[in-house]
């Protein structure tokens, strides 16, 4: 009898959370480990689906790396990266976009598949994310900045329930394809939006204070730290964008960023409905 007796305590432990984030949109920036593992990635889209069964509006960006450089290299292309943005030459936004497609649909299935109802949705075909050739890393070929952001084809699906699932593609006023940085998308499209929180999962427990240590986790961090941080390499590689990601969305007024490890079960779950949480929510 306790056993369930702790189960309906964990239902009433979540019932506020319920009631705050019902009908609102919860953005989930979803890459690496998480795509790649069967395990995580069933635990990851049945989050969405409880999340969408109880009102919540989840969104999903997701991104593609590891699958994108295993496909260039079956064509003989070498990724090559510049401040950690890939150079992205004709042939490589083919592969790129293709790829994304590919993993976009998949998990559209997958959705559909556990019960909710999910729609894909391209930045560049779906005119979501017009975008800018990136400079600032010299000529990185076809990636770009994001600009702006059209909610429109979001907000179609959001307001029925609908999921909607964004690879990060974006467009340039002449039509023209680019590789968008997974992270900027999420953030642009959760300021845009107007999003309650922004999640973005990854392979680690959050923002460790020794990389070394997996008992170092930093539960909170101000936006004011995190430079000292990176300077002193705790925040380094492919966490930086994650962070940045973050601050650009809490600067940009969305209310909660949180970076969570997507390897734990229900890492979303545990993180939107009980009081303790989990991961580094960083704050202004």
């Amino acid at each position: 009898m306790q056993e369930f007796v702790e189960k309906a305590n964990i239902l009433i432990e979540a019932l506020p959370y319920i009631k705050k984030f019902r009908g609102q949109e919860i953005l989930i920036k979803y890459g690496g480990a998480a795509l790649n593992y069967e395990d995580i990635r069933e635990n990851v889209l049945n989050d969405l689906v409880f999340m969408n069964y109880v009102g919540i509006r989840p969104i999903l960006i997701h991104g593609g790396g590891i699958m994108i450089t295993e496909n260039l290299k079956k064509q003989g292309i070498q990724s090559k990266f510049i401040d950690g943005l890939r150079v992205t030459d004709k042939k490589t936004i083919g592969v790129v976009v293709e790829t994304l497609a590919e993993i976009n649909k998949s998990i559209v299935s997958d959705i559909n598949a556990f019960g909710a109802k999910a729609v894909g949705l391209s930045g560049h075909d779906a005119e979501i994310l017009t975008v800018m050739k990136h400079q600032a890393s010299g000529d990185v070929g076809y990636v770009g900045d994001v600009k702006s952001v059209n909610i429109l084809p979001l907000k179609e699906l959001t307001e029925f329930n609908i999921i909607p699932v964004v690879y990060p593609v974006g467009i340039d006023e002449k039509g023209g394809t680019y590789n968008v940085n997974a992270d900027e998308a999420a953030a642009k499209i959760a300021v845009a939006m107007g999003v309650q929180k922004i999640m973005v999962l990854t392979n680690v427990k959050g923002i460790l204070r020794d990389p070394a240590e997996e008992d170092s986790l930093m539960s909170s961090l101000h936006v004011d730290e995190v430079q000292q941080l990176i300077d002193k390499k705790i925040i380094s590689g492919g966490m930086i964008p994650k962070v940045k990601a973050c601050i650009t969305a809490l600067k940009g007024n969305v209310k909660k960023a949180h970076i969570i490890d997507g390897r734990i079960k229900h890492s979303l779950l545990l993180e939107i409905f009980t009081d303790q949480g989990i991961g580094t929510e960083i704050y202004l």
